[in-house]
């Protein structure tokens, strides 16, 4: 599936600073000047290592990770290659904000890319899960795909951390530089894998979860002369009307506290993902609605900033009381700006695991699988249901009767794409795939498994 010719992907590309140095251990990495110079357009820093072992084995010895960025998000069994030499470039494009704290450069829009030595002609592509940092798709996506031959870039999206609604001068700003950023850096990168290995790019293919999922969706509907195909996995969905984080968040904060099922059920949480309620109210439910609340509709509480944590319902503007669909038309508009139409370019597989807890599957990837179907757009789509998938594998080791992990769903369907846009020939039909009873399910994953 050939792209579209990519000058208007070439003609975005800037002069770049070089700062040559390298972030390493002793005898881990090679030293910067005997590494190719090679320039990342566009960048205002960057630092570059040859270094043994591009993978999480070495760059966790090396220096070239930080383990914070992607702790929680595998789980303990889950086994990853390792051994992948070549260059790293780690850096940062102009910005203003200043979240991210990595190699103590206080600044937003940092940058990792990886060139393995022996490349196999692609480039992966990765927005940071949440609101996390530049290093926190290394053990999912990164090792993965350098192993595969794969050149990979990822991006901390351009803003981090729990106060990410900061940045910006309107709602919205901050989610929707987040697209520019990924589309920045892809063609960046590719420019420097050319640079690297003497010829184009051959396929870049999107790849993320959650939020980074969400970002596959929006490059793969808005930039398709910057991506051939995507993984998404369990990717955030925002719709102007609704569904979205603002239209089920708020009514399980209201019923999980008080033991409404029935009210768990009507705003998306199926009753077989009970068992998981309580940790994600402390984790996760009650923090994501404030920040992301905060992001979009920051009038709701005045001049508070991301509201009041777990407050009980009827405190004057408490966000479990927060009903988006009697918010003003302002809020529409700064969801409108960051929505998702359906309307995808280039081949997507998505995966959602049946018991997320943090993005329903029936608000998120149901629904936008229907948004697809009502674009006509099928034909480029595939959509994997996982039984007994949840948000993060690391969940798994507390209840691994009832939970799967979905990184080795992820890797299949990402074999599935490779397929895909090689030969043309599409995946296996849409479907649930059922929890294994037995095998190595941390490992192992079929999307023909029935």
């Amino acid at each position: 599936m050939p792209r579209p010719p990519r000058g208007l992907a070439a003609s975005v590309l800037v002069s770049a600073v070089l700062a040559a140095g390298a972030l390493t251990a002793p005898g881990t990495a090679t030293a910067a000047s005997a590494c190719p110079h090679l320039t990342v357009p566009g960048a205002e820093h960057q630092v570059t290592a040859c270094l043994d072992d591009l993978t999480t084995a070495g760059t966790l010895a090396s220096g070239h990770t930080d383990q914070a960025d992607w702790a929680g998000l595998s789980s303990a069994g889950a086994v990853n290659p390792s051994g992948v030499p070549g260059v790293q470039i780690d850096g940062y494009f102009p910005d203003t904000s200043t979240g991210n704290t990595n190699h103590g450069w206080n600044h937003d829009s940092q940058f990792v890319i990886r060139l393995p030595e022996r490349w196999n002609g692609g480039l992966v592509v990765a927005g940071s899960p949440g609101t996390r940092e530049t290093y926190a798709n290394d053990f999912t996506i990164s090792d993965w795909a350098l192993a595969r031959g794969y050149a990979y870039a990822a991006t901390d999206k351009g803003n981090t951390g729990a106060a990410f609604y900061r940045d910006g001068a309107r709602p919205g700003d901050a989610i929707a530089e987040w697209h520019r950023r990924v589309s920045q850096l892809a063609v960046a990168a590719e420019a420097t894998a050319r640079q690297r290995y003497g010829r184009p790019v051959r396929t870049t293919i999107a790849a993320g979860q959650s939020n980074g999922g969400y970002l596959v969706r929006w490059q793969l509907e808005n930039r398709p002369d910057l991506f051939d195909g995507g993984v998404d996995w369990e990717g955030t969905l925002w719709t102007a009307r609704g569904p979205n984080l603002l239209t089920f968040l708020p009514p399980a904060l209201r019923a999980y506290p008080a033991g409404d099922t029935a009210g768990m059920a009507a705003a998306g949480f199926a009753p077989e993902t009970s068992f998981l309620w309580d940790y994600h109210y402390r984790a996760y439910w009650d923090f994501t609605q404030r920040v992301y609340r905060e992001e979009l509709d920051p009038g709701w509480d005045g001049d508070t900033e991301a509201g009041t944590p777990f407050c009980t319902p009827g405190t004057p503007a408490c966000d479990a009381d927060y009903d988006y669909a009697s918010r003003p038309a302002s809020v529409y508009r700064a969801v409108a700006r960051i929505s998702l139409t359906g309307k995808i370019k280039r081949p997507l597989v998505t995966l959602h695991g049946t018991l997320d807890t943090l993005l329903p599957i029936s608000e998120t990837s149901d629904f936008y699988a229907g948004m697809v179907k009502a674009a006509h757009r099928e034909r480029l789509f595939r959509y994997y249901r996982v039984e007994g998938g949840t948000h993060v594998d690391s969940l798994y080791a507390a209840h691994p009767a009832r939970i799967r992990p979905l990184l080795p769903c992820f890797r299949d369907a990402f074999t599935a794409l490779e397929s895909w846009l090689a030969t043309g020939t599409p995946p296996p039909p849409s479907t649930t795939l059922p929890r294994p009873a037995t095998g190595d399910v941390e490992n192992t994953c079929s999307l023909t498994a029935r």
